[in-house]
């Protein structure tokens, strides 16, 4: 029955999983990793709970100094992921994506409103809210990068292009040849900006009231949890990389609500969201999906078959870093009637458990601090704020090895008794071979 179903939905998801569109959203973000760690990092800095250090980078004006590694990385994704949006779209066709980049980031700098202040001279100037900068304008960021980048290819296609003579170098006749696409991409985005803005205002405004806000409410509830986990699960026990495909569609909404936890944190401010990807990260996805830390430390430590013990000693390390794949396949939890209900249960107990403890006040909201998934647990527990947040990751622990305890057991004397029965095969064969080889009687 698995296979049956393994066969209608895998093309689907086939499909899904290879979009360029959501390819090229995540490789962008996945760019973006090392500013994202930095700014991190730095608002870590800025807000350890320490009254000595407090008093020292405060009087000293370090405090505002450290601040700005956070402020120009954080505070400004929505205006650092459209360019690389632009770039990867273009480059999972094939395309350059230097230019698509660059005209991505010019029209989303064009459909941002712009304000009026006094320079410190005391001159009317033109100036750029960071409101727009932000996680506030990521949707827009990656409409945006996704459109112009399209756009750009199709003039391309067309033919709509300066051509250079031969000998001219690459990079002028590259220049060269987005002229025409430039000038109608940003034609494009400037009747855009001048209509909204005449009539229900910015764009960052529609699709942030319309789109987005309701995303992050429907995305960072509970429910969108539990879904979010089953479809994961679900995935995974098919065959099916459910890690991959699950996190490529909620990323957008939930990093969001991360970058907006980080930016509050720099600012000092309440962080407002609870779920998001470091949420999943750190308490879902304890030693990989299904929380399978608990059944590698029984492999690792107290399998009595052979394949168990030896698979479990040469995957700990992978899952101890929250990278489970060999686990998954080798011993196998894929198509496992065993290992499925503990693989379904345990990440929707460790969820649940870290979702309420978040909204009592048992443990603190993740800060959103970007560091990538292999951290190891209660290390990333830290990161992300607070003692209390490690303590629950090892409670999570505990908790994945008492669910997964009863049905290792069973896996377990399974193998050994398979174990068993090929050594008395392989006693049987020699037995019956060494009678067949016995010399005649002279």
């Amino acid at each position: 029955m698995p296979e049956k179903y393994q066969k209608f939905i895998e093309p689907y998801i086939s499909k899904l999983s290879q979009n360029k569109g959501l390819m090229a959203i995540s490789n962008a973000f996945g760019t973006l990793i090392p500013v994202m760690m930095v700014g991190s990092i730095f608002s870590l800095l800025v807000n350890i709970q320490w009254e000595a250090y407090e008093n020292f980078i405060t009087t000293t004006g370090l405090k505002d100094v450290m601040r700005l590694p956070a402020i120009m990385s954080t505070e400004i994704i929505a205006l650092i992921a459209v360019f690389f949006i632009g770039y990867r779209f273009a480059e999972v066709h094939g395309e350059n994506g230097a230019i698509p980049g660059l005209l991505s980031l010019v029209s989303f700098l064009m459909i941002t409103p712009l304000g009026e202040g006094l320079s410190r001279g005391g001159d009317m100037t033109r100036m750029m809210s960071f409101e727009w900068l932000g996680a506030k304008g990521l949707f827009v960021a990656i409409i945006i990068g996704l459109v112009t980048s399209k756009m750009y290819m199709f003039f391309i296609d067309k033919g709509l292009v300066i051509k250079m003579p031969e000998g001219v170098p690459p990079t002028i006749s590259l220049s060269f040849a987005g002229l025409i696409p430039g000038f109608l991409i940003t034609t494009f985005f400037l009747a855009i900006s001048t209509v909204l803005n005449s009539t229900v205002g910015s764009i960052h405004h529609v699709v942030f009231t319309f789109i987005q806000t309701p995303l992050e409410h429907l995305g960072g509830s509970y429910p969108a949890l539990l879904l979010g986990i089953l479809v994961m699960a679900g995935l995974w026990l098919l065959g099916i990389h459910g890690t991959m495909v699950t996190l490529s569609l909620i990323n957008p909404v939930w990093m969001s609500l991360d970058f907006q936890n980080l930016a509050a944190y720099t600012a000092g401010q309440p962080l407002p969201n609870i779920i998001g990807t470091k949420f999943m990260v750190n308490y879902v996805l304890i030693g990989g999906a299904g929380t399978t830390i608990g059944l590698g430390l029984w492999m690792a430590f107290k399998a009595k078959s052979k394949k168990l013990s030896k698979l479990g000693k040469m995957t700990l390390p992978t899952n101890m870093f929250n990278i489970n794949e060999p686990l998954l396949y080798g011993t196998p939890i894929v198509m496992n009637p065993i290992l499925a209900l503990p693989f379904v249960i345990t990440p929707l107990v460790s969820g649940t458990l870290a979702y309420f403890a978040t909204t009592l006040g048992i443990v603190p909201r993740l800060i959103g601090v970007q560091v990538p998934l292999p951290t190891p647990t209660i290390l990333s527990g830290f990161l992300q704020g607070s003692w209390k947040i490690a303590a629950l990751q090892i409670v999570i622990i505990f908790i994945s090895l008492a669910i997964y305890f009863p049905f290792f057991k069973k896996l377990d004397n399974q193998y050994i008794k398979e174990e068993q029965e090929e050594i008395q095969l392989n006693i049987e064969s020699v037995t019956s071979l060494g009678s067949k080889e016995k010399p005649k009687a002279s």
